[in-house]
């Protein structure tokens, strides 16, 4: 793998998931409190069954770490880049997996997301893409330490290539028959 692949595979994995919280209505984490549209459930299941949601997604980022940082990748082994790539493919639809759960368990209600919710899957899909980079990195080769104006930065980046969802959802609302303003 070169390092400009990984760049550009983190780039685009960045648009697609900036955009996906703003372009789709389906969930994609599981909140301790209720959305409007969803079936009701008693709060003290709630904070567990959502506890339980982040604490499999934070797993899946660090054995997704631990798969791609840790794959050798020989430069003219055919087998190595196989191997390399069934992981990486096999980290992405693990994440995928587990993403899509929320919008399994209501897969029979109209949920409608607020912009909170939106922000907070925005922020999750921010730290899996960062999670990814930093194992290109380890795969790569040294890891670098980051102070917070790295974070800062790349969060801003991350909201700016959400902008075209964003502006989508909010900016080009479809008026509805028989209002007028």
């Amino acid at each position: 793998m070169s390092q400009s692949f990984a760049v550009w595979f983190v780039i685009g994995l960045a648009l697609l998931t900036a955009n996906l919280p703003f372009l789709s209505e389906r969930p994609f984490v599981v909140l301790p409190w209720m959305q409007k549209g969803e079936s009701p459930a008693p709060a003290w299941l709630r904070w567990p069954g959502s506890l339980l949601f982040f604490c499999a997604l934070v797993g899946v980022a660090w054995l997704g770490y631990w798969l791609i940082g840790g794959a050798i990748l020989l430069a003219g082994d055919t087998a190595s880049a196989l191997l390399f790539t069934l992981r990486l493919i096999g980290a992405l639809v693990l994440a995928g997996l587990v993403l899509t759960y929320p919008g399994w368990r209501s897969r029979n209600a109209r949920v409608e997301k607020s912009f909170l919710v939106r922000l907070i899957e925005l922020l999750v899909f921010y730290g899996l893409v960062g999670v990814l980079g930093f194992a290109f990195e380890l795969n790569l080769g040294n890891v670098f330490t980051q102070t917070w104006q790295f974070y800062a930065i790349t969060l801003c980046l991350f909201v700016v290539l959400g902008y075209p969802g964003f502006v989508l959802k909010y900016l080009l609302r479809r008026r509805k028959h028989g209002k007028a303003r």
